[in-house]
């Protein structure tokens, strides 16, 4: 990346522009734990990059060597002592709940670099984006039924969503933990590559992206969602996506340029 057009103060999470990348790095020592700060943060975050017309991909890393452990535990330690803090432990989930759908539902394409472990809420975070790379050492999972609890920002539904209910019962009712190659094996994960390579492939795949139209990606995304959804017609979808994308003018250059090379050949 070049020089960052916009760099965000550091705290709990810093996010950075440059063009149609932004790139928001994990930087909480030492685990990136999520408490409401954290959550309120990526909220932030989010406002910021769904303004900026320029951005087409929002890249998630982190500064730390874990990408992200789940939630604080001092956090959980003060609110399990008592009803009312139980109570505000159900409120502080939902609201888990609500940053990670709405990233899932944000309009530009959503990767996350995962170089360490991503644990419970860490990685029900990257299982709301929409592409995961991961370290083939880093150690992936959804263990809360350690504790007797459940992975309850949306890990259980997007993880049978994305690789089958088999998997989904295997991992949640078993606590398992799997490593980078073995997420990539059972489509947890999009691309595994060595700790020292991560970063580099995720570059090479953010800026692939980055190069794309962002209202393409935008409506692309609005159609699998619908695909994944079942409760409306895709297909309409897919038209009316096309419809809005063929008055765009970027793809009516586009379009035009290729069919003027393909004339050439």
């Amino acid at each position: 990346m070049n020089q960052p057009s916009f760099s965000a103060k550091r705290a709990l999470i810093s996010l950075e522009i440059d063009g149609p990348v932004a790139m928001a790095t994990l930087c909480h020592p030492p685990v990136n734990a999520v408490n409401d700060e954290w959550v309120a943060r990526l909220n932030e975050i989010l406002d910021q990059v769904e303004r900026d017309e320029r951005v087409s991909v929002l890249w998630l890393r982190s500064s730390e060597r874990v990408f992200c452990a789940g939630a604080d535990l001092e956090f959980m330690r003060a609110r399990f002592l008592t009803e009312e803090g139980r109570v505000r432990m159900i409120d502080f989930t939902r609201r888990m709940q609500e940053v990670y759908a709405r990233l899932e539902r944000l309009g530009l394409v959503s990767v996350a670099e995962i170089g360490g472990a991503a644990l419970g809420g860490g990685f029900e975070l990257a299982l709301a984006c929409d592409l995961r790379l991961v370290a083939d050492t880093a150690k992936i999972g959804l263990p809360e039924v350690r504790l007797g609890l459940l992975p309850a920002a949306g890990g259980t539904q997007r993880m049978t969503r994305l690789c089958g209910e088999g998997i989904a019962r295997r991992l949640i009712l078993g606590a398992e933990i799997v490593t980078g190659a073995e997420a990539v094996a059972l489509g947890l994960a999009h691309w595994v590559a060595p700790p020292d390579e991560l970063q580099a492939t995720a570059r090479a795949v953010v800026e692939r992206i980055a190069q794309l139209p962002r209202a393409a990606l935008a409506a692309s995304k609005a159609c699998i969602s619908a695909a994944l959804d079942g409760s409306g017609n895709g297909f309409e979808v897919e038209l009316a996506g096309s419809r809005m994308l063929l008055g765009q003018a970027e793809t009516q250059q586009r379009v035009r340029r290729f069919l003027e090379k393909q004339a050439q050949e």
